[in-house]
């Protein structure tokens, strides 16, 4: 059996947990993903995975094991993309994770006409509004809203991720409508829960070059933007949201923008990537793609 293949074997079934995981994922028998991680055993004469009904466990040997094939496998890879970085043909799969509002209102334009545009390349797109380790879990690119970690990644800046304020009619009608960002003080006001930290109670506002800070406060905290929205839409609060996200709303009448002569606060966003690997063809194209949508004005 050709190494490079039972190791991947292995690698995956030591990362999914089960042969049968396994076996979807590499589009191959549960009994091919068996043989594979058999011989590499009979080549190292013992055992990898310590293997039960119930469950599998890695061997003191296999983890070390393990640790080595990823690097080789990871620099097998980039071995074979050097053609493809030569003649410049995009192609593969391009795994990349963004934040979950982001990525379903906002990306979605982008990776679809990226496919159109490179029918070589497909897309395995993850949302979730965790971090996520781009080298740990295998992705090529992460679309980050935030101040940027140091982390040793290239961090690409973006235009920073807009954002509104904005109340139904019918709760405006009933407390009032605010005309400066110190009336938030006596609303409620709904923000979005982050995964590893709880909804921003300071806004910061902006008039031209001078800052208006304020502490707002509400009973509801909620970490996706669907059901915040829906919490504004019954008129229980303000809302402070993704412009791309609410704009529908607001075409509509359902929702009004608060304070318009102010400029609400938005985050910095960046795409991020490995730093220490060669690009491909297919992750440097899809760079140019994203800053020529999202690049800093």
């Amino acid at each position: 059996m050709d190494r490079l293949s039972s190791m991947n074997a292995f690698v995956v079934a030591a990362e999914l947990g089960s042969y049968a995981r396994a076996a979807e994922r590499l589009n191959m028998s549960a009994q091919m993903v068996a043989k594979h991680v058999t011989a590499l055993e009979q080549r190292l004469g013992a055992r990898l995975l310590n293997r039960t009904t119930r469950r599998q466990s890695l061997t003191e040997l296999g983890s070390a094991y393990y640790e080595r094939c990823k690097h080789i496998l990871t620099e097998a890879e980039a071995a074979d993309s050097l053609a493809q970085i030569m003649n410049d043909t995009p192609r593969g799969t391009l795994k990349i994770t963004a934040p979950v509002t982001f990525g379903s209102y906002s990306l979605m334009p982008l990776v679809t006409a990226f496919l159109r545009d490179n029918p070589d390349v497909n897309i395995d797109l993850h949302l979730t509004d965790r971090f996520v380790d781009l080298v740990e879990e295998g992705y090529e690119a992460a679309f980050r809203i935030g101040p940027p970690a140091i982390t040793g990644l290239t961090a690409r800046p973006l235009a920073p991720y807009r954002l509104v304020v904005c109340a139904a009619p019918a709760y405006l009608a009933a407390r009032g409508t605010p005309l400066w960002p110190a009336d938030l003080q006596q609303h409620e006001c709904l923000g979005y829960a982050f995964w590893s930290r709880p909804a921003d109670r300071e806004w910061v506002f902006y008039q031209g070059s001078v800052p208006h800070t304020v502490q707002v406060a509400s009973r509801l905290q909620i970490n996706e933007s669907r059901a915040l929205m829906s919490a504004a839409l019954d008129g229980f609060g303000i809302v402070l949201g993704p412009e791309d996200f609410l704009r529908p709303a607001l075409a509509r009448g359902e929702l009004v923008r608060v304070l318009p002569d102010f400029d609400a606060p938005s985050r910095p966003m960046h795409l991020v990537y490995t730093a220490n690997r060669q690009r491909t063809a297919k992750l440097r194209r899809f760079v140019e793609a994203v800053l020529e949508r999202f690049g800093p004005v």
